[in-house]
């Protein structure tokens, strides 16, 4: 009866050459809009909430990411917002460790995302294997919004993960 319960093993945080050759190159990030970035505040402070006031931003080291990031901690800041870090990492490392603990600690309300998918699922997986991180309460630019990412990651690494899209709509990782 004891095999019932027991916990599937977490996924290693490595993605192997053959996840990454099923699922195809994935996009390096565009510019975000200001409707973008508009839609990714509203999502931080829907009416009525008064949770949100600290935040880690995370980002790549593509020049999109790094406008996006910056765009976004500006305009939190003007608006009595606290950035607590911004972390960088690249796109691929020998470790994830490092980035994974430094977005994690101060303990931030939110972690709001601008990032190349790739990095990001990679990432993602140390995070969710090794910290407290919940995707749930991470906050995204419309580059982490392709169907791959979720499917490249696996199974509930970011159930919740909500974001903004180009044009100032939302979407969100439900159920995979």
């Amino acid at each position: 009866m004891s095999h019932l319960f027991r916990r599937e093993a977490p996924r290693s945080p490595l993605i192997s050459a053959a996840e990454l050759a099923a699922y195809g190159d994935l996009p390096r990030p565009a510019p975000h809009t200001e409707a973008e970035l508009a839609s990714l505040i509203s999502l931080l402070t829907p009416p009525g909430s008064s949770g949100i006031e600290t935040v880690t931003v995370g980002r790549s080291r593509d020049d999109a990411s790094r406008a996006a990031a910056a765009a976004f901690a500006a305009a939190w800041k003007a608006r009595g917002g606290t950035v607590l870090a911004t972390v960088t990492w690249p796109e691929s490392a020998a470790s994830w460790l490092r980035p994974a603990t430094r977005l994690t600690s101060g303990l931030p309300d939110a972690w709001v995302m601008a990032a190349a998918p790739l990095g990001f699922a990679r990432l993602a997986r140390r995070l969710r294997h090794s910290t407290d991180w919940d995707p749930a309460r991470t906050y995204a630019f419309a580059s982490l919004r392709d169907a791959r990412l979720p499917a490249l990651t696996g199974p509930d690494i970011l159930e919740g993960l909500r974001g903004a899209t180009a044009d100032g709509g939302t979407w969100e990782v439900r159920h995979g």
